[in-house]
């Protein structure tokens, strides 16, 4: 979210796969020293080593020096007021969300589930 794009991102699912199992990445000119290192910790391919799994649990990403700002117990009584509440003209209101070309839905000529949806 801070860069507008996830840190492995393709056009196509496998690509994405691809350079996800390589783990090669890079991160935009902005961004923080700490912002770096918390994202490195996070997207670290190695189990062991990797924020969220260590033996202190979430504590390691709440505690992370990126994080130092955040009053994490107000946050969790939600006495904290939101950085962006969005324009809502009512339900189903979509004006937040950029536009995008919708592509048609494929209908297969072969129904495998035909008997578990006999009744739906």
């Amino acid at each position: 979210m801070v860069a507008g794009h996830p840190p492995f991102f393709a056009d196509e699912p496998i690509e994405i796969y691809e350079r996800i199992v390589i783990g090669k990445y890079k991160f935009p000119s902005h961004f923080s020293s700490d912002l770096k290192d918390l994202l490195r910790n996070l997207i670290q391919s190695d189990l062991t080593r990797r924020f969220g799994n260590l033996r202190n649990g979430v504590q390691d990403i709440k505690s992370h020096k990126w994080f130092s700002h955040l009053d994490w117990l107000m946050i969790f009584k939600k006495e904290v007021t939101a950085p962006l509440i969005p324009n809502c003209k009512g339900p189903g209101d979509a004006t937040n969300f950029e536009r995008y070309r919708e592509e048609p839905l494929k209908k297969s000529k072969i129904n495998k589930f035909e008997t578990e949806f006999a009744d739906f």
